[in-house]
Parts: C-alpha cells; structure tokens; sequence
C-alpha cells in the first residue's frame, strides 16, 4: 500500500470547514483566506489522499461518502487535539495533565475530596484518577507508579518514597445521644467495659491500638462490631455501640443523633503525604502543601 502524506494540519481545518460550509467561498470567508487557497489546499489533500472528497457542481461542492467517513476521522482528530493542547498547558503550569490520589479511608470522605476540589479550581482541565486504599496498599502503589501521591497513615517504611507528615489528631469517642456513656465529658478506656464497641475492618493501625488496650486493661465488652469505616457513625447514630475513631472522620461523615466526646488514654493520629523522590520539585506536590497548610 501507498503511504499516505499527512503532513499538514491546516489541510484538515480547511476540509473540515468546507464540509460544514459547502461551498469554497463561504469557507474562505469563515477563515479569513483567499477562495483560491481553499481550493489549492482541497486539491493538494486529496492528491495526498489518493481519492476525490467532493463533486463539484455550479452551486456548491457535495460530499463523497469517502468525505463524511473521513469527517468523522478529523474531529476525532482535531478533539484529541485539543485534549493534547490542555495537557501541554498543564504540564507547563502544574507539571502534570494526569493526576492520581490515593487515600485511606480515614482522610477519604471529606478532607481529601476537599483538597482535590481545591486543585480543580486552579486547574479546572486537570483529569484527576481518586480511589480509597489501606496505607500499605497506598505504599505499593505510589512505589509501582499506579499512583502519583497518596496520603496514608503513619509509621510509613519505604526507601522509595518521600514520606511528609502533615497533620496530628487524638482519637475521639462517638456515642449515642441517648446512650448512658452520653452524660460523662470524658470516657475514658474502662467506661467500655459492658458496650458493644463499633471498630473499622481490620487491619486497622489505629483500631489495632484500641484493642491492645483493652486487651491490656482487661476490659470486658459486650460485643465486638468491625464495620467500614464510612458506615461507623452511622451506625453508631441508630444505637448499634460506640467507637473510638479519628475525629478528621467523624467531622466528614456528619451524621446526626451522636456525640462527640474526648477519650483518655490519648491515641494519636499520624497522616503523611507520600510520593516519590524525584516529584519533590514537582509543581503539583507544592500546591499540595500550600492546600494542606490553609484547611
């Protein structure tokens, strides 16, 4: 087979128009060119084609069916790109045009989709990829290049990665309104004893330090519930138990009929965001830190 000679992309713009116009001097006119150059650029694309696109008649040109299939092939073409001509400008300005974001559950349902809309805001063009990991599935997955950043829980172990904690919390106890734990100010660990305690599905870092407390302290409890993490205070506020959970969570989640109280022993909360080295200097990863330094 013959190549084909593609080499201008100007011929395509002037076919295009011609198609839509009908006619060479309602395209010369749409374009700002000369009638003449309009119908030397139609004649030089179809040489370069090998076949005719339009039937010249007195009152205008008509379509070939070759003209329409290939129609369809350049605003295929001219769409992707456009798509190309937004990513060059986010790679200019952001230092990437694709952006993937990883969370833990903890962080997932409210702070980090606030942080991502914040992004979109400077950058409305930016194609954004968000999912919901474990802080070791985050890890992998950031070192393999699935994703670009991630935002787990601390400790992190990994010589690929730059790990930058960015935030501290201390556990909270959500119960209830109408239940008896409701009137104290501050539970403490051996007010568990005798309730039925709501805890994410484990492995869970911060659920795993709860439970060896009670297992230390010989707390007793009525019953044990492991539950996703999004559903925890919900139920909580239809009276399933009570749960001792990150307080960043229960703002997100906003559910109704629960009480938020401080919970002794202190258990810390530790968030870190993670990426690879060589995105240190990237423009992405600074916009990042500036969010997390406003919310």
């Amino acid at each position: 087979m013959d190549n084909v000679n593609l080499n201008s992309m100007k011929s395509f713009s002037i076919f295009k128009a011609l198609f839509e116009n009908g006619t060479a001097s309602k395209t010369a006119k749409i374009l700002g060119i000369t009638q003449s150059g309009v119908s030397r650029s139609l004649s030089m694309l179809e040489k370069n084609i090998g076949f005719d696109l339009f039937i010249r008649e007195k009152k205008g040109l008509i379509a070939t069916p070759e003209a329409k299939e290939l129609y369809k092939e350049v605003l295929r073409l001219m769409h992707h790109l456009e798509e190309t001509k937004h990513s060059i400008l986010a790679l200019r300005e952001f230092g990437v045009s694709r952006f993937r974001v990883a969370a833990i559950p903890g962080l997932a349902f409210g702070y980090i989709p606030k942080i991502i809309s914040k992004i979109i805001e400077i950058n409305p063009k930016l194609n954004v990829y968000f999912d919901i990991l474990s802080s070791n599935e985050i890890i992998h997955a950031v070192e393999s290049g699935s994703f670009d950043v991630g935002f787990v829980t601390l400790p992190v172990q990994s010589k690929q990665l730059k790990v930058e904690p960015f935030i501290e919390t201390q556990a909270v106890c959500v119960v209830p309104k109408q239940h008896p734990l409701a009137a104290l100010e501050n539970i403490k660990l051996e007010d568990l004893k005798g309730c039925n305690l709501l805890i994410p599905n484990q492995p869970n870092i911060a659920a795993d330090q709860l439970l060896h407390l009670i297992a230390e302290n010989n707390i007793r409890l009525s019953s044990k519930t492991e539950a996703n993490l999004a559903s925890i205070c919900s139920l909580v506020s239809n009276n399933v138990g009570v749960s001792v959970i990150n307080p960043i969570t229960v703002s997100d989640l906003n559910c109704e009929n629960i009480l938020i109280k401080p919970f002794t022993p202190t258990i810390n909360y530790s968030f870190a965001l993670v990426y690879k080295t060589n995105w240190q200097e990237n423009k992405m990863i600074k916009i990042i830190k500036d969010i997390i330094q406003m919310t």
